[in-house]
């Protein structure tokens, strides 16, 4: 699927005002709109372009394709909009494995990539690069949370995670932080559906609690299996694997789970009291974490190009690393490696009004950086 979007030809309905800019700015947004991981793809370009449709900017060009969650293709459709629709920037891909294909081609083609998700350490510290930024998180930091707070409450974790750099990011970041015993490091293969063994395994583990990341419908297969095991070992984890694109789908079975998340709907400041109804009231639906994110990386992008010219890269990356924006996540800045210095909080999965969300109980990290930036140099 293939849709160019002016955002011109979006009405101004929110309010908000118009930024001039430098030059006009063609943004090439790479998501997964197909298949099992769509949920986090589809919140990602709504997120973004509600972010776009807000500044309301004659000069913004974004055009959007599926990768369907194939690195191959996603590299295919980066060449293409680099060499043959002439973007300046390159967005919104959600997987770290397809983030790992596309993105060292396009710097090397002096072309800006801001991530709206994906967060790889190998370009978090020596392979970082100037043109690279990532306005969500290093992929490490919301399981080191969990980590930290697992200290506190379990002595022996089960811990499991796709076999894919996320999913090794995912166990690193957690084992960085956790003290007590592991009963198990389990590595599951990536969009399996299936998770009878696994759950076998922490039957007989003898865990206390289970930290699993599986984003989209990995995380909805398991905990829907899970639930009708009869197993009764506490299950946490990272804000992905009950974040709100997954938690209709999920159903009860996630009610009480705890998880971290450097966002959540009920977080008190002024840009997440407009963001929540302004999505709602774009899409009918409640944000999730992925749309934050590409909510932000829009704003990013924005304000950049209100200050400097796209065609004098220096001065636009210089300009993006202010991070003059209003997150909803409330304090945001970018670290030596540009990515966030944040606060992550711990969440909990509650119902209201009949819908399942997160809510949160207390923060984990306060303006918590990543454990590579010390090793980017550029």
């Amino acid at each position: 699927m293939k849709t160019f979007l002016k955002a011109a030809t979006l009405a101004l309905s929110l309010g908000a005002s118009s930024m001039a800019m430098a030059d006009p700015i063609k943004i090439g947004l790479i998501t997964t709109l197909s298949g099992g991981g769509a949920g986090l793809g589809v919140d990602t370009r709504d997120g973004f372009m509600l972010a776009i449709k807000q500044a309301g900017n004659k000069d913004v060009t974004v055009i959007t394709e599926d990768d369907a969650q194939k690195p191959e293709l996603a590299v295919q459709i980066a060449d293409k909009m680099i060499q043959s629709d002439k973007v300046d920037i390159l967005t919104g891909i959600v997987w770290s494995n397809l983030l790992m294909a596309v993105v060292p081609g396009a710097v090397a083609q002096g072309k800006l990539y801001v991530s709206t998700n994906a967060a790889p350490a190998a370009l978090a510290g020596e392979k970082c690069d100037p043109l690279y930024f990532n306005a969500a998180y290093q992929n490490d930091n919301l399981h080191e949370a969990m980590g930290e707070y697992a200290n506190k409450v379990y002595k022996k974790m089960f811990i499991m995670a796709p076999n894919y750099p996320a999913g090794k990011d995912s166990l690193t970041g957690f084992k960085r932080y956790y003290k007590g015993d592991l009963a198990n490091e389990v590595y599951t293969k990536v969009g399996q559906t299936d998770y009878a063994a696994e759950i076998a395994q922490i039957r007989a583990s003898g865990a206390d609690a289970a930290f699993v990341f599986l984003p989209g419908g990995m995380g909805i297969a398991f905990m829907k299996q899970y639930a009708q095991s009869g197993v009764t070992i506490p299950v946490i984890g990272p804000g992905f694997s009950f974040s709100q694109d997954v938690l209709p789908a999920i159903g009860d079975a996630a009610l009480g789970a705890k998880a971290s998340g450097q966002w959540a709907k009920d977080l008190d400041n002024e840009a997440n009291k407009a963001f929540v109804p302004a999505f709602q009231k774009e899409y009918g639906r409640l944000p999730s974490i992925y749309a934050v994110q590409a909510y932000d990386a829009a704003q990013l992008i924005l304000s950049a190009a209100s200050q400097a010219s796209i065609s004098d890269m220096k001065a636009f990356t210089a300009a993006l690393n202010k991070a003059d924006i209003k997150s909803p996540r409330g304090k945001f800045k970018f670290n030596t490696n540009r990515h966030p210095i944040q606060d992550i909080y711990l969440t909990e999965v509650v119902k209201e009004d009949g819908t399942l969300t997160n809510k949160i109980v207390e923060p984990i990290f306060t303006d918590h950086g990543d454990a590579y930036a010390k090793d980017c140099k550029k």
